[in-house]
């Protein structure tokens, strides 16, 4: 009698049941070293979910490829996938014991960083578990599942339609990914705040994949281009510059600089009274002083990138990119930044100070490339659980454990410090409030005022601490806000909070001005009322320290110029200046009345434009490698390392030039 063919039988001990039991094996392999290896900092239930259901997509897809292959050579096909994968996952884990980041396509090429002696290689050793065979455990067992035929081949290759059917599977399940990663985290895709994120939601291979297709874009970009390219770029440099001010230049000269990064705050919070007190009045009192010059018609000029597009803009007079975050996607270009300007030309040495992670932005790979000597990350810090709030290390902290750091580089030195407490959504502990919440009934409009007030008392014992030290006198401080705090989402709060029936489009792009205080002792200062935005910190400052600046690319122009040009570019192509304004392709007056489209005001827009596009040439193309200034040395990215044992002296952790 002849058997009866069970068709489901046979797909479950043939090729699709042996995919099945790749799949649950990979699964639950990758989920584990998510769990034990990784510190992602998952905090919601959608997170929880995500990083159990990442790693399906990937597993279906790629084992689904193997179902084209011939009857034994799709199990085969399935176990070198299954292998590669856990090397992609195993190497990560191993990368991460050591550096608490994930690998990079650009890292692959840092071969320098493994030598035997006393590279990477020499701490491999150590980097070893007894546990980690147990991450290709997956790998075994389907080799011992085919060595004991416990799954039945198939004769010839499966069926194209249920081939297609898993491939279409993996697919959706990947999209569903994706989509409820933007929901709980908008825009990861196109920000990519840190790579941490991306692993998070995404998963390893995921991000491994993602991570490659940028790197083959940006590296088609560069391919591309060629010294021509600059040629525009630098004509309108040329064309624009601004001679310095006598008055001013060199007026700083020697001096120590000190960047104090204030997070989301906005010009309006300058002398504002909430209930009859103050908010900020320590800063408002640097604002007052004497030796200040208070630029008030300052603004922020940052897009997608928010407080990374703000380094980018202040340290290499260079804007982000019109989408994501150049210090990610761009952090091996070649810079002219202040850092290795001021180290060539004045024998400046350089710190960045954060109590965040080094991977955040892509810090640790881009500073390399601007020539930053060191870089206190948040390894450098007691980061005990009552200091730490979603960003990092509470500013109160930071600042106090900072001190010893910065007494103890050589002078004259070039800092930055990056608070975090004055962060969105504001939230703060009880004990750290000393002022009361608005009352407008929108929770982070009304704690704005309670972390903006805990960033200012942390920031006058910073002061305080640099008077005792004998700093105070001997440095410029530059106090600068990165982005806006509240977004338009919040016009009706804020309408409120100013006292207005309501936030106008013009209002709005008013309210993207942000303070700028340089503190210089010794120096007259002073209300500034001309227009700038970040882009023209950099050649300001440079000018204040008796460094010229012609030769370098710069698209911003110094603030105390003559020269300089009151016409302030945003990323989305609006601009502001005294006299004319362009809001979402409508111009208006200097007091914010609608008025008609005329020849100034074209060329107005189309010189903002320029100086956009003119960035984004520089950046898309890695263009400075074409062109070195006169004595000035393109920056050795191999002379920086970030990576040093934290027991050491502070001595060991500058730049290593070995």
């Amino acid at each position: 009698m002849r058997a009866f063919n069970n068709p489901l039988k046979n797909s479950v001990s043939g090729p699709v049941g042996f995919l099945i039991v790749a799949v649950v094996l990979f699964w639950i392999k990758t989920y584990a070293g998510y769990i034990v290896e990784f510190n992602l900092g998952i905090s919601n239930s959608m997170q929880e979910f995500l990083l159990l259901f990442n790693p399906i997509s990937t597993a279906v897809i790629f084992f689904g490829l193997a179902l084209l292959a011939k009857g034994r050579k799709s199990f085969i096909w399935m176990i070198i996938i299954n292998l590669l994968l856990s090397i992609v996952q195993y190497a990560n884990i191993v990368y991460y014991r050591f550096f608490n980041d994930f690998i990079t396509w650009p890292t692959l090429t840092q071969t320098s960083n493994i030598s035997l002696d006393g590279g990477m290689m020499g701490s491999i050793a150590e980097l070893l578990r007894i546990y980690d065979p147990l991450y290709f455990a997956d790998t075994i067992i389907l080799i011992l599942l085919v060595v004991f035929k416990k799954f039945k081949p198939s004769e010839g290759r499966l069926k194209l339609r249920k081939t297609a059917a898993v491939m279409a599977t993996g697919a959706a399940i990947l999209v569903i990914n994706i989509l409820l990663a933007e929901i709980d985290r908008p825009q990861l895709l196109t920000r990519t705040f840190d790579r941490n994120y991306l692993v998070k939601y995404l998963g390893t291979y995921n991000y491994t994949i993602y991570d490659g297709l940028k790197t083959m874009k940006t590296t088609a970009q560069k391919a591309s281009a060629d010294s021509d390219d600059l040629v525009e770029v630098q004509n309108f440099v040329q064309a624009n510059h601004a001679e310095p001010n006598d008055k001013y230049f060199g007026a700083a000269e020697g001096k120590n600089v000190i960047y104090i990064h204030l997070e989301s705050f906005q010009e309006f919070l300058m002398n504002y009274k909430l209930n009859g007190e103050e908010v900020t009045p320590f800063i408002n009192s640097m604002a007052s002083d004497k030796n200040t010059l208070y630029f008030e018609n300052f603004y922020h000029q940052t897009g997608q990138g928010k407080t990374s597009d703000s380094e980018m803009l202040l340290e290499n007079s260079l804007f982000g990119l019109p989408q994501g975050s150049a210090m990610t996607t761009n952090g091996t270009n070649t810079y002219q930044s202040a850092a290795a300007i001021l180290e060539q030309a004045k024998g400046y040495s350089s710190a960045v100070f954060h109590g965040n992670t080094k991977t955040f932005w892509n810090r640790d790979e881009i500073y390399k490339s601007w020539g930053v000597q060191n870089f206190f990350d948040s390894s450098y810090y007691d980061m005990n659980e009552e200091d730490v709030v979603s960003y990092g290390l509470k500013d109160k902290p930071f600042f106090e454990q900072s001190m010893d750091y910065l007494e103890s580089l050589p002078q004259p030195f070039y800092t930055k410090f990056i608070t975090v407490t004055h962060h969105f959504p504001y939230t703060i502990d009880e004990e750290d409030t000393t002022i009361e919440p608005a009352t407008t009934g929108d929770g982070s409009v009304d704690r704005y005022f309670q972390t903006a007030r805990y960033m200012d008392e942390a920031i006058e014992e910073f002061v305080n601490d640099l008077k005792e030290s004998g700093l105070y006198e001997n440095s410029i401080l530059v106090f600068y806000g990165d982005h806006y705090g509240i977004s338009e989402n919040h016009n009706e709060a804020m309408a409120q909070i100013l006292g207005q029936e309501e936030i106008t489009e013009f209002d709005s792009a008013e309210l993207q001005k942000v303070p700028l205080l340089i503190h210089i002792p010794g120096v007259e200062g002073g209300v500034q009322s001309q227009y700038g935005g970040q882009v023209d910190l950099l050649p300001t400052l440079l000018h204040l320290l008796g460094v010229e600046t012609d030769d370098y690319i710069q698209l911003g122009t110094d603030l105390l110029s003559k020269d300089h040009k009151e016409i302030v570019p945003f990323r989305n192509g609006n601009f502001m200046s005294p006299t004319i304004s362009k809001i979402n392709g409508k111009y208006y007056d200097a007091e914010g009345n609608l008025i008609e489209e005329t020849e100034e005001a074209i060329q107005m827009a189309e010189y903002a434009q320029t100086m956009l596009d003119m960035s984004d040439k520089i950046i898309y193309g890695d263009l400075l490698r074409f062109y070195t200034p006169d004595g000035f040395t393109a920056v050795d990215r191999s002379n920086y390392n970030y990576n040093i044992d934290q027991d050491a002296s502070i001595d060991s952790k500058t730049t290593d030039t070995e």
